[in-house]
């Protein structure tokens, strides 16, 4: 059987709106065209011209699964993935267990296949237990099923260790993502070294701890011939070095996170642990500057780095509080509303951050509203405006700096492989 979407908006290549019908069969786009035909078997789903979307990939989110379940799970943060439009996301591997083994990725790829709503791509870590200091065998984990190589949540300290580390990766033609961040320059700070710090009287976080590292990592990268990806770039100094290594042809890719695009350390209200992240928010400048990088290219795309924690946990404070918020129901509406509406970009370059490059730049399947792609989209109505409110979200996280926001762009259907995976108003 096959399904048809009536009265769709779609993005043509110059990047204006157009009204047309999608049919999907298969798991597959068959035919896209104005006033398609109906048999008696097909199901027939009248978008009333809302906007439909390739789905949207995310290759920096925490699910938390395994050992953080009380934070979320890998059925809970896939909703919530499906729910703001993301059709693919890669999963972080700060779980406990690590999955630094054969054995805790193919547990990992088995528990995604039987209880995620959307397809999750799992990182397997760059060193045992991510503790720094041992490799875990690369070959093998990406025979297991790994998508990647990442410590996220902790920097690589040694220069050794990540130089062989690109070694091998690069031999496998696998990707290292690397979070940034010198241990030795954090001075266990909780806010960026900036106003917000100094006026509350708290350890701040300079932005060279972040930029020292990227500076480190892309000369090994050029050594290595390895790609090598920053995670959730936050500084004008890391945006510079990103641009100069690029035009130093060297094989290096950014991301930057909505919230580091819409805020800056100016924008924490008191001490509100809903505004602590790591990387922590910086100055209006480096905000500025992360907005350029977007717009040249020197960033490649947007991620959300959702990592939802528990109420009780981000009541502890600024200081004990842990890093971070989640992010995947809100993306793509924060964006529209401040970015499309307000002529920072076009409705086709957002889209663009939020599929096709993220598929081009870690070579996913996806990406793309076209004949003979997966049937992978969100349709999403443009003109819906609400506020944000973290009681209906469907993430067992609900911090958020952005409670309350007004925001236009709610997606309100998901499709995975050609199955509705998330309606608004079913099933919340």
């Amino acid at each position: 059987m096959a399904i048809i979407f009536k009265r769709a908006r779609l993005l043509n290549e110059q990047g204006e709106l157009i009204q047309t019908d999608i049919k999907v069969a298969g798991g597959r786009i068959v035919h896209i065209a104005p006033d398609l035909d109906a048999s008696d078997d097909d199901e027939v789903i009248d978008v009333n011209g809302q906007f439909v979307a390739p789905g949207f990939i995310d290759v920096h989110v925490h699910l938390r699964e395994p050992g953080g379940e009380h934070k979320e799970t890998i059925a809970t943060g896939t909703l919530a993935a499906a729910k703001g439009g993301f059709t693919t996301i890669a999963a972080m591997p700060n779980t406990k267990p690590v999955p630094d083994t054969k054995q805790q990725i193919e547990w990992l790829v088995n528990r995604i296949r039987e209880t995620a709503h959307v397809r999750v791509l799992p990182y397997a870590s760059i060193t045992v237990r991510q503790a720094g200091k041992q490799l875990v065998d690369f070959a093998a984990l990406k025979e297991a099923g790994a998508f990647a190589f990442t410590d996220d949540g902790v920097g690589v300290q040694s220069a050794r260790i990540m130089y062989e580390a690109m070694q091998q990766a690069a031999a496998l033609d696998m990707p290292i993502v690397a979070h940034c961040e010198d241990e030795t320059l954090t001075y266990k700070g909780c806010v960026h070294d900036g106003s917000f710090a100094k006026r509350y009287g708290l350890s701040g976080i300079p932005s060279v701890c972040e930029s020292v590292h990227i500076a480190r990592d892309v000369l090994l990268a050029e050594a290595t011939g390895c790609h090598y990806h920053v995670c959730h770039i936050s500084t004008k100094q890391s945006v510079r070095i990103v641009r100069e290594a690029k035009q130093a042809g060297i094989r290096v890719t950014a991301e930057v996170t909505p919230h580091h695009l819409l805020l800056c350390d100016e924008d924490i209200p008191m001490l509100d642990a809903n505004f602590k992240m790591n990387p922590p928010l910086r100055t209006k400048e480096d905000q500025q500057a992360l907005i350029e990088g977007l717009l040249d290219g020197t960033i490649d795309f947007i991620a959300t780095d959702h990592a939802p924690h528990t109420e009780e946990e981000k009541s502890e404070g600024m200081v004990l509080a842990p890093f971070g918020i989640v992010g995947l129901e809100t993306a793509f509406p924060l964006l529209y509303t401040h970015f499309v509406e307000k002529g920072i970009c076009t409705l086709k370059q957002l889209v663009d951050w939020l599929s096709k490059k993220p598929a081009e730049t870690f070579r996913i399947d996806g990406g793309e509203l076209k004949v003979g792609a997966k049937a992978d989209f969100v349709i999403i109505d443009l003109h819906n405006e609400q506020a944000i409110d973290p009681n209906t979200f469907v993430s067992k996280g609900k911090n958020t700096p952005f409670a309350g926001w007004t925001c236009k762009g709610w997606p309100t259907m998901t499709i995975v492989d050609g199955k509705m995976v998330w309606q608004k108003g079913r099933g919340e």
